[in-house]
């Protein structure tokens, strides 16, 4: 049997890539506030096991329980394969460093940064003592190698996550699993729609996200989650620890 754990699965590209893994009839189990009934409803289509699994990522308690009990479903005797998509982030707080809110900033760090960190330990632990395969698909952004005003808190967490993709790859080198990174581009979800939200004093790039929406620019996160399938589709080929980037799997 196949898993795959899926963070921020309730919208957007964690949605996509939920219902496009249940499509490859993998069992899906998503990790997020709020409970998807669509996800529901396409997995009894595909005949296929969703669960979703309830809980705020931002707190540390509540984060360790949703990887107990993922393993309790996932890692049993039947189970040869599990996805770890660490798909949640969050943009905010978009401000310049001196104006940056600490709570946010606080919650960011443990959202986009120390979440993925904790969880793939904890579930390569469990992979390693049950002689699992894992493919760890770490969701990162062109901002990780950036320099782009008011975003400071997300390039530094995404270009952390980045250097964490890689320095995995280098220790588990061998073992049979498949680990990378990423950037999906600029798409057409709610993060957007914070994003172009932002004042021009906070985020002075903000006419040029508005302009792409627009200009009908972005691509959906349906879209996005394809091409990623289709990376996923050629274990083989992948470079481990590498950050793949939408652009040039298309241009492929």
């Amino acid at each position: 049997m196949q898993y795959a754990i899926v963070t921020g699965d309730s919208r957007g590209l964690g949605e996509a890539v939920a219902k496009q893994l249940m499509e490859k009839n993998v069992n899906v189990i998503g990790v997020s506030r709020n409970l998807n009934e669509d996800l529901k409803t396409h997995a009894e289509d595909r005949k296929v096991e969703y669960h979703h699994i309830a809980a705020d990522l931002t707190d540390h308690s509540q984060l360790e329980q949703a990887v107990i009990d993922a393993i309790e479903i996932a890692f049993h005797e039947d189970t040869h394969y599990v996805y770890v998509v660490n798909n949640a982030g969050m943009i905010e707080p978009i401000d310049k460093v001196g104006d940056l809110d600490p709570e946010m900033t606080t919650k960011h760090i443990q959202l986009n940064l120390s979440a993925p960190i904790l969880i793939v330990n904890r579930l390569l632990q469990e992979a390693n003592r049950k002689g699992i395969h894992l493919s760890v698909i770490n969701v990162t952004s062109g901002a990780a190698e950036k320099t782009i005003h008011g975003w400071s808190v997300y390039s530094s967490t995404k270009a952390a996550i980045n250097s964490f993709t890689k320095t995995l790859a280098l220790e588990q080198e061998g073992n049979g699993h498949v680990i990378l990174a990423f950037s999906p581009g600029v798409m057409d979800t709610d993060m957007q729609q914070e994003i172009r939200s932002s004042s021009k004093e906070a985020f002075a790039d903000v006419d040029k996200f508005k302009q792409l929406k627009e200009e009908g620019a972005l691509r959906s996160p349906e879209e996005v989650a394809a091409v990623l399938m289709d990376l996923l589709n050629q274990p083989k080929d992948i470079e481990n620890g590498k950050v793949y980037k939408l652009y040039d799997l298309i241009e492929q």
